[in-house]
């Protein structure tokens, strides 16, 4: 059986080649760490060939999350033959996306596609479900092609429009402006969008260090690294998932622009909290 643990320095050494040698070994170490490699090998090793919506399923089992689904009935019926855009705000930055996959795989069929990170490539049983993101590199060439071909195929599409996870603004826990790739793309493909609301959130610790970084001008998204330890803390939480009705895809006219129809989904979004 293939070996499908994820190592540290080998996802390090992909991005960064021979300059991986550079890094430390105590730095290593310490990312072996926070990224908990050990505690994520040991489902990815359970699981083995596993993949797709099973996989989904078992994370969150693993992980101990209690979802809470509201509006179910506002879910479409999954055998109209319809194709479908599914966009949620993004607290938790990854645990968040695999319970939505979960959720939604499972009512239609494994027919989905999430616009990822692209290090999310390094877990084999999400992979099959991923159109790549380059969040630390140049982005690929066959980017725009990729997403093109996501939303001209059959399977429905999970986007989390903010790009990044979200991060405390203004005193509340909300997403940046949201992107209007998922409108420009949904009105082309002809696929109405549905929206969800995720409750949820990080620590303290995670907003805190994001927003020093702004503020130092860093660019790095170095809360990032801290994703998985969030993922961690959050293991046996409560977390309320409310879809929201269609909006069927003729909404979004030329009165408006695709940056503000997507602001308009995202505010949609917030409406729906159970909070």
């Amino acid at each position: 059986m293939a070996d499908y643990s994820i190592h540290i320095e080998d996802i390090l050494r992909s991005k960064m080649g021979d300059k991986v040698d550079r890094i430390p070994r105590f730095a290593i170490a310490w990312l072996r760490h926070i990224l908990h490699e050990d505690w994520l090998n040991v489902i990815i090793r359970r699981e083995g060939e596993t993949v797709g919506v099973p996989w989904l399923k078992d994370c969150v089992a693993y992980v101990d999350m209690h979802l809470h689904l509201h509006g179910e009935e506002n879910f479409p019926e999954a055998t109209d033959g319809r194709r479908f855009t599914f966009v949620s705000n993004h607290p938790l930055g990854g645990i968040d996306g695999v319970a939505l996959g979960s959720i939604i795989g499972e009512r239609y069929d494994g027919r989905i596609k999430y616009l990822v990170n692209d290090l999310l490539m390094n877990l084999h049983g999400l992979a099959p479900f991923c159109i790549p993101i380059n969040k630390t590199g140049k982005q690929s060439r066959d980017f725009p092609a990729m997403v093109k071909a996501g939303f001209d195929g059959d399977d429905h599409i999970i986007m989390f429009p903010a790009g990044l996870c979200s991060r405390r603004i203004d005193g509340k826990v909300q997403d940046l402006p949201w992107r209007k790739t998922f409108i420009t793309k949904s009105v082309e493909t002809q696929r109405d969008v549905v929206p969800i609301h995720f409750g949820g959130q990080n620590s303290r610790f995670f907003y805190t260090l994001a927003n020093v970084c702004k503020r130092l001008g860093i660019k790095a998204n170095l809360a990032m690294l801290f994703l998985v330890d969030e993922l961690y803390k959050n293991r046996g939480g409560h977390f309320d998932i409310t879809i929201g009705r269609p909006i069927p895809w003729q909404t979004f006219t030329k009165e408006r622009t695709p940056a503000e129809w997507a602001a308009y989904v995202r505010q949609t979004v917030y409406s729906l909290s159970q909070e």
